[in-house]
């Protein structure tokens, strides 16, 4: 019984603390104002009240309710497209679909000069179903091997790909934050573009960053419907948007919640981890299996080859030359 008393208030503790904790963040990070000594107030608070008050589970309540107080104010908060966004997300794409047409508005097409000089221009794409052929998938390394951002590049007959990018849609001046994107500081936006530009600014102007480039066993069937989901999912963004959560809607999760329950693909702690993202799709059969996993990964590195290309319009074929042969 002692045992039991002493584990309940160790969980109950713990659950209080976590969820003080993120209670002071939510202040921290979203709180218009002077958000710095709000958050450290309420901490204080907390911390004072559970202090003057008689009894543990008194203490919990009362960390509860602060809780739930901060919890009530943060769930009002509502994204908006109509932000001083900067220049490379300053539009958001959508599509028509007209039979096996599909029109796609304000796809991107950077002119970068350096990461952070460029020229983002807008324009319209006309593509169609039947002509899809297959799915590749990039994964970006920016820093650490467990993390990762996917890119799906869409392979058509008739047309050059079209890369789609799960990203935080941030403002003039802001920058990413990890733990910011824990909270209501982003919103989410579907980046449609071409290769040259969502994977030509990572492997040629952000020198620190690694790109790697995959052939997925796709069909085309399977490429039309997940191109389909794309298309649904940006037009949604576009009417209505959306918050980005670092956890729960990111680039990845993005990907799988927005497919209909019954063909998601089962969850793997991978698809969180994504910087182990290729080698859970290895293991499914979504990449070609011919060589061992390490020998795919190293020869589908695209750096060196995306850097020797001095025409955005020989990008696609130049990041491909030798994919599969040395």
């Amino acid at each position: 019984m002692a045992l039991l008393r002493w584990t309940s208030r160790v969980l109950a503790g713990g659950a209080a603390l976590i969820a003080v904790l993120w209670a002071a963040g939510a202040l921290a990070y979203d709180l218009p104002g002077a958000r710095t000594p709000v958050a450290l107030g309420f901490l204080l608070g907390v911390l004072w009240f559970g202090w003057r008050t008689s009894g543990f589970w008194s203490a919990i309540l009362r960390a509860a309710a602060g809780f739930a107080g901060v919890l009530a104010w943060w769930l009002t908060l509502q994204p908006s497209n109509e932000r001083p966004w900067q220049p490379d997300v300053d539009r958001t794409a959508w599509g028509q679909i007209d039979g096996d047409s599909v029109t796609l508005h304000n796809v991107r097409r950077c002119d970068y000069r350096s990461e952070t000089d460029f020229t983002a221009h807008w324009e319209t794409r006309v593509v169609r179903l039947s002509q899809v052929t297959g799915i590749d998938l990039a994964i970006n390394y920016w820093g650490s091997p467990w993390m990762a951002h996917p890119i799906i590049s869409f392979q058509f007959a008739d047309a050059p790909p079209l890369c789609f990018s799960i990203e935080t849609r941030k403002e003039l001046g802001e920058k990413y934050s990890a733990i910011g994107g824990i909270y209501r500081q982003y919103e989410l936006v579907y980046v449609v573009a071409e290769e040259s530009d969502v994977l030509g600014v990572r492997t040629r102007h952000r020198r620190s960053e690694d790109v790697y480039l995959y052939r997925t066993t796709a069909s085309p069937e399977a490429a039309r419907a997940l191109l389909l989901e794309y298309l649904e999912s940006l037009n949604q963004l576009h009417k209505t948007p959306r918050w980005y959560h670092a956890l729960t809607t990111n680039c990845t999760t993005s990907i799988r919640t927005q497919r209909a329950p019954d063909k998601r693909a089962p969850w793997d702690w991978r698809i969180l981890v994504n910087g182990k993202g290729d080698e859970l799709a290895y293991e499914r059969g979504t990449l070609d299996r011919s060589l061992p996993f390490p020998e795919l990964k190293r020869r589908s590195l695209i750096n060196e080859r995306a850097r020797a290309v001095r025409e955005d319009a020989a990008f696609s074929d130049a990041i491909r030359q030798d994919w599969v042969r040395d």
